[in-house]
Parts: C-alpha cells; sequence; structure tokens
C-alpha cells in the first residue's frame, strides 16, 4: 500500500495537523492501492498563509525568471513521463498507453504553449495612440484557490499551475481526492523545479471539506474550478461573501450535427471521440445529430464502431476503453443507460451491467442509443461514460435548435462538404468552442464554455489573462 499521507506547504512536505485518512481505489480492480489524508482547515489555513507571504516576492519576479522556472518544470515534467502515467492509470483508469500519450502529453502540450504565450506576453502595454500617457499594466491576481477534477489530472492541473505561476501569482492546490497520486509528483516537479517557497501549495482533501475552506476563505483571491456544474454553482455562492473571483470550468453536453454531406469517415470519428477516456471528458461530443438521408447508415456504423471496441484493464496495453473512475460514477452511468431504455430510446449497442469476461472493476459496455429525442433524460444530463445518443434531424435550423436546447455550451461539433454551412453553424452554436469536420483547436486555443459549461477561458494568452487584474494608470510619462 502505497502512503502519501503529507501536503505540500511552503516548499516542504508536511504531516497534516488532524490526520483523516483517505484510501485511493484502483477502479479496474475495485481495490485500494494507496492512502491520503485529507485536509482540514488548519492545513488550508497554513497553505494560504505560505501563499499570502510570498506573494509579493513573486509578483515582482521578472518575465525572464519565470519563463526559466517554467522550461525547468517542463524537463522534469519529460523525465517524469512514467511515473505520471503510472500514477493517473491507476487512479482514475486510463489505458496506460493512453495515460503515456493523451494524459500526460496533455500536460507537456500545454506548459510548452503557455512558455510561448508568456514569451510574447505583455505586463506593460499602451492604452492607446489616443492617451499616450496611459498605461494598462497587467498585474497579478493574488492567491488563487485551484481545484481540480479526477478525469484529465495534468490536463487541468498545468492549465492552472502554469499560466498562475507565469503571471507573478501564488497558489493553493487541491486536487481531486479521488485521483490524488499525480497530482504530487507535479507538486515533486515543481519543488525540484527550485519554485520559491509557498508559491506553490498543495492541500489534498474532498470538496466539502478543503474546497469549500478554500473557496470561502478570506486570504484567496481567486479561485479556479473544474467540475461538475452542480459543485461550481455550490463553489460561486459560498465565494460570494468574499468577493473573489470565481473561474468556472464545467459540463458539457456537445452536439455533433453531421449532415449528408460530410466526410465518409465522421460518424466513426464522432463514436471515437465520444468514448475517448471512457467517455470521461467534458467536452465529449455525446449527443450526434444525423440528417435523416443519411441516419439509417450512421446508426449502423456507429452500432459496428462501438461493438468493435475492446474494454480492458488500465494496466493492458494497447487500445481499449478501461473503466469508468469509481463505484459511484458506475452506478451512475447504470442508472442513466437504463432510463434511457426505460425512456424508449433504442438501444443498439452495449447495454447495462459489465462487459462480458468481468466480473470486477468499474467496466461499463460502449453504448449507443438510436432514436433519441433532445428532452429525454440521456440527451439532456451530462452521463460522462461511453454513452452515445444519437438524433435524427430534418434540417440544418432544426439542426440548430436541437443543439442549442441544452444548458450546457462547452464545444459543439460541425461536419458538413459545405465550408459556407460550417461557417454560418459556427456563429449560430451557443457554445466557447466548435470544431469543423474533425479538426482540432490550434495551441493556445481557449478552452471554456457558456451557460452552465461555466465561465472564463483556458489556455495561451486567454488563459494568463485569467490570472491578471487589470490596472489603469495614466499620467505615466509625465515628468517628476
Amino acid at each position: 500500500m502505497i502512503e502519501k499521507t503529507a501536503f505540500y506547504i511552503d516548499g516542504a512536505w508536511v504531516p497534516p495537523v488532524s490526520e483523516t485518512l483517505c484510501e485511493v481505489i484502483d477502479p479496474s480492480t475495485e481495490e485500494p492501492f494507496a492512502t491520503i489524508s485529507l485536509g482540514g482547515a488548519a492545513d488550508t489555513d497554513a497553505a494560504v498563509a505560505a501563499a499570502r507571504a510570498a506573494g509579493p516576492g513573486w509578483a515582482a519576479s521578472s518575465k525572464e525568471d519565470r519563463l526559466a522556472l517554467l522550461s525547468r518544470i517542463l524537463d522534469l515534467y519529460t523525465a517524469r513521463t512514467e511515473d505520471l502515467a503510472q500514477a493517473m492509470s491507476r487512479e482514475m483508469g486510463a489505458p496506460i498507453d493512453f495515460a503515456r500519450a493523451n494524459q500526460v502529453g496533455a500536460g507537456a502540450y500545454h506548459i510548452k504553449n503557455f512558455i510561448r504565450a508568456l514569451e510574447g506576453f505583455e505586463f506593460e502595454r499602451p492604452l492607446g495612440a489616443q492617451a499616450p500617457d496611459d498605461r494598462i499594466l497587467m498585474d497579478p491576481a493574488g492567491v488563487i484557490g485551484m481545484i481540480t477534477p479526477w478525469n484529465w489530472p495534468m490536463n487541468q492541473i498545468t492549465l492552472k499551475v502554469i499560466p498562475a505561476l507565469a503571471t507573478g501569482c501564488t497558489m493553493v492546490l487541491k486536487p481531486s481526492e479521488i485521483a490524488p497520486l499525480s497530482a504530487m509528483v507535479f507538486a515533486e516537479i515543481v519543488h525540484e523545479a527550485g519554485v520559491p517557497k509557498g508559491v506553490f501549495n498543495l492541500v489534498n482533501g474532498d470538496g466539502p471539506g478543503v474546497g469549500t475552506q478554500m473557496s470561502g476563505h478570506p486570504g484567496i483571491d481567486m479561485i479556479s474550478f473544474t467540475g461538475s456544474t452542480r459543485a461550481g454553482i455550490a463553489i460561486s455562492k459560498n465565494a460570494a461573501a468574499t468577493l473573489k473571483r470565481v473561474h468556472l470550468e464545467l459540463g458539457g453536453k456537445g452536439a455533433n450535427l453531421i449532415f449528408a454531406d460530410a466526410d465518409d469517415k465522421a460518424v466513426k470519428r464522432g463514436v471515437l471521440h465520444c468514448f475517448q477516456n471512457t467517455g470521461q471528458s467534458c467536452n465529449a461530443p455525446t449527443r450526434m445529430l444525423v440528417e435523416r438521408s443519411a441516419y439509417d447508415a450512421a446508426v449502423e456504423t456507429a452500432q459496428a464502431v462501438a461493438a468493435q471496441m475492446q474494454v480492458g484493464p488500465a494496466s493492458a496495453e494497447g487500445r481499449h476503453v478501461g473503466p469508468v473512475v469509481s463505484a459511484a460514477q458506475y452506478e451512475k452511468v447504470q442508472s442513466l443507460i437504463q432510463k434511457g431504455i426505460d425512456e424508449g430510446a433504442r438501444l443498439v449497442a452495449g447495454g447495462t451491467g459489465r462487459p462480458e469476461g468481468f466480473n470486477r472493476g468499474y467496466f461499463v459496455r460502449p453504448t449507443v442509443f438510436a432514436d433519441v429525442t433532445n428532452d429525454m433524460t440521456i440527451a439532456r444530463e451530462e452521463i460522462f461514460g461511453p454513452v452515445l445518443s444519437i438524433i435524427p434531424f430534418d434540417s440544418e435550423d432544426e439542426a440548430l435548435q436541437i443543439a442549442n436546447d441544452t444548458d450546457y455550451g462547452l464545444t459543439n461539433y460541425v461536419q458538413s462538404g459545405d465550408g459556407v454551412r460550417r461557417q454560418r453553424l459556427a456563429r449560430a452554436l451557443r457554445s466557447g468552442m466548435v470544431e469543423l469536420n474533425g479538426t482540432s483547436r490550434g495551441a493556445g486555443s481557449p478552452f471554456g464554455g457558456v451557460k452552465g459549461s461555466g465561465n472564463g477561458r483556458e489556455g495561451g494568452v486567454w488563459g494568463l489573462e485569467e490570472f491578471c487584474d487589470v490596472k489603469a494608470v495614466s499620467g505615466w510619462g509625465g515628468s517628476a
């Protein structure tokens, strides 16, 4: 059993003030394999105090010093790829090859992109030719409370920690108690890279405990949270009393609009994207909207793709679907699959229960529903499992209406050979991101949503600006 009960506070690993043990479960076996401690108010207070004390010094650091630190972090992160991959694979169930390439790769990708963005980032800017003696200063936002999820651990940690370091902020990170070990490896990396004492702090804990303490803490200036919409609402309410800024990256129910003139790989691409990371991605295209004339063929293709997908333990190499992260998540997904059946959707692949050959582990059968209507529960709620809902449409206007008829607004997708139509829909879809014809967004592109998917943007220049306060200064060029 791995024991990792210490917290990283003020440049050192320290024991909790009062130890509250928590087991980390391997979702492939349902067996505990590690123990951490959940923090209490005294631990949170200590981390916040360390961050506040380090704030002035780090805020005054040069861009060159920050770039040098980020470069060292990138080198050490790359050197510890296998440690990070093994931790994430075991704690949250990502198949090991996927963990190495995608889970670890996402973090490296963001660190590189933030280094590039910081190189060109201006912390002092002229207001404009109309006001030559005015300057806009981009000041650090202060002490940042960071609450990250279990589904993409390094993706979300690097999207918060790296831009905060880059902009001169100090921070307290609370990773998910379900998947904390990779975050602790990351803390070791940051420490070895030479981050000054108190600039980066890590306290393990759960949402009702450390999460609530952080969101209401008067010593924290801003909360950056990634997780469920329900939790985001609770955090916003708790943070209101201290008037701190709250950045939220929440859930999604992405629509993938496939027209009859789409390329012949559009449906397969959509199914594979939906099932990536065992469907545990907020930007997954979980609603496949298909033009009526292409609908029957799309259903057949989706059925065949799902039927061919292999399911296996996270430790096994190769391309396959791993388990969902926990017993609670497994039960939620099973309940929603049953709800789809009960509400009249046509089950064409998968269904309830574990895949054949599995009697343990949180494994879910890759599931496809056809003839779904947008008022069904499986079309409204974020399932966070390998479940796809296929919905027919007859016109572009109807497709747009269905796509926008959701509480969420993170990522939508359009597949069509008509470039004018793609651009028209990209403008009309209510979401923070739109991907066209399977083209991934470029390096430094902002990530975030609207409506129930949250606010703010992560990544690139936008991600740096999220951790800055804008200060307007007049009379900059005047004589003494």
